[in-house]
């Protein structure tokens, strides 16, 4: 089965055309662009009618203008005579002349507001559907990721093929993505700039596979603030559908771990919709106090106080790590032993605190770097580990190097001066981004071995994916995605198989 993939735009449709795979729609957003209808209006005055402007592309065309406008009816009118769809809101339901010119196969009417309780959802509903239309369409602010639930219990029970909801904004993202399979088949998507928190058309098409709707009974994702930029979802979509398995990574943006976690999963949020949860990865700035949220934790997360990783077996939630994996078999990859090694470890938080015990287990001698002494003191009083402030830290005499702090995440910023480090230094940037990070540069440059951001995490989404399913992620998924090929290096298949 299929979705209707729409396209939200403020812009002209023509650039649309050549879109691959076509959208079925293109919702044109002339809220977000003043000059939208007086360029169409332009060109029809220059005996541009409606046919060639849906010549332009094979699309549906939607026209949208939201809120309280002062010439919206008129506006709308004028749409109405050029595109296939118009779109209503609650305030044009009473004007009969706009209902007379949209017949109603012609109509998406749409509410959009806060709805606390399944109450307010009703009502809502009930305001959109006393006029007839082709979609009716309930846009859920929602703050807090209890509230991103409601839209997706509605559409579980109505179960309605002219009915879709969501939830706005960066926690509603995977409502976006879970609705389809709930309601009316049609997902909603930005171009290169997308608005309302919407995924771009290319993230839903590469990320989950739009516009397919394979089967999803099992539910795993990512919980962060902000989860946006991760390659975790593609990643370990990529690897079910290569499998053939029916299941569904989704990013939840989390500014309130507790509010996410009592809702849903403690209260059962995400299995009332028909799936079952059994993984999830744990982000900033959640590691430490998501630790207490679970029923078992390993001895790793017991020392550390941090986790990136919840495993559900028979109900019961155990928080884990792959953080150690992350770093000490990605050395092993480049034959780099950390025993006898003096290792420095820059950055304090949860990934830090993890990793250096880890290499401190693998027999390094670590010294810990941070820049505030707060956060270094919970690192020193748990590993029982020397420490030195950044601001008189030097990576010279250290044999290996990591960064695990942002630095370097948004800009050209290094947490340390390379020049610094010896001849034969390794150095591990767990930072990842679409280019290397000026450390990543600076040290590939004096041809130092050097471990960034996307070699972690291909190696921890390895030994991850292995955690949730019992299965090897196929070795073409992270060279695909991450730009590397299990080809080049045998090693790297055997160390991710055997996490």
């Amino acid at each position: 089965m299929n979705a209707s993939l729409v396209v939200t735009v403020g812009r002209r449709p023509e650039g649309f055309a050549f879109l691959t795979p076509a959208p079925d729609w293109i919702e044109l957003r002339a809220d977000l662009n003043a000059d939208l209808d007086a360029d169409l209006n332009a060109d029809l005055d220059r005996d541009l009618d409606a046919a060639h402007l849906r010549s332009l592309t094979p699309a549906t065309l939607l026209y949208t203008l939201r809120g309280v406008i002062d010439d919206r009816r008129e506006r709308l009118l004028r749409a109405a005579s050029t595109f296939d769809l118009i779109d209503l809101e609650c305030a044009d339901l009473d004007d009969t002349l706009l209902l007379q010119r949209i017949r109603p196969e012609r109509r998406v009417i749409t509410w959009r507001g806060r709805a606390r309780t399944m109450d307010d959802l009703d009502t809502a509903l009930r305001a959109v559907q006393r006029v007839p239309a082709r979609l009716y369409r309930l846009e859920v602010e929602a703050p807090r990721c209890s509230e991103t639930l409601l839209p997706m219990a509605l559409l579980k029970r109505e179960q309605r093929h002219d009915l879709t909801a969501y939830a706005l904004g960066a926690a509603g993202l995977w409502t976006r993505i879970l609705a389809p399979r709930l309601g009316a088949c049609i997902v909603f998507g930005g171009d290169d700039d997308p608005v309302d928190g919407m995924l771009s058309m290319e993230q839903l098409i590469s990320d989950y596979g739009f516009p397919r709707l394979e089967p999803a009974d099992e539910i795993s994702g990512i919980v962060g603030d902000p989860i946006l930029g991760s390659l975790s979802p593609s990643l370990h979509n990529a690897g079910f559908r290569a499998l053939g398995r029916r299941a569904l990574y989704l990013p939840f943006h989390a500014p309130d771990f507790a509010d996410f976690w009592s809702a849903l999963i403690g209260e059962r949020g995400l299995e009332s919709l028909g799936v079952s949860v059994g993984a999830l990865c744990v982000v900033s700035p959640h590691k430490e106090i998501a630790v207490s949220a679970a029923s078992a934790r390993t001895p790793m997360v017991s020392r550390t106080c941090s986790t990136n990783f919840f495993v559900n077996e028979g109900g019961v939630w155990t928080a884990d790590t792959t953080d150690p994996e992350g770093v000490l078999l990605t050395l092993r990859e480049r034959r780099v032993e950390p025993r006898g090694q003096r290792v420095a470890v820059v950055g304090c938080g949860g990934s830090g605190r993890v990793i250096a015990a880890a290499l401190q287990q693998a027999g390094a001698d670590v010294t810990l770097v941070n820049r505030g002494f707060d956060r270094a003191s919970l690192a020193i009083r748990l590993l029982q580990l020397p420490f030195v402030p950044l601001a008189s830290f030097s990576p010279r005499g250290y044999d290996i190097v990591v960064n695990a702090t942002p630095v370097g995440y948004r800009s050209g910023d290094v947490p340390f001066d390379p020049s610094d480090l010896g001849d034969d230094a390794v150095v591990i940037d767990l930072v990842y981004g679409q280019e290397p990070t000026a450390l990543v540069t600076a040290t590939r440059a004096r041809g130092q071995i050097t471990i960034d951001g996307r070699d972690v995490l291909r190696t921890q989404a390895m030994s991850q994916f292995h955690l949730m399913t019992g299965e090897r992620m196929p070795a073409e998924v992270p060279g695909r995605i991450l730009g590397w090929y299990a080809g080049d290096d045998e090693r790297v298949v055997a160390a991710g198989g055997a996490a």
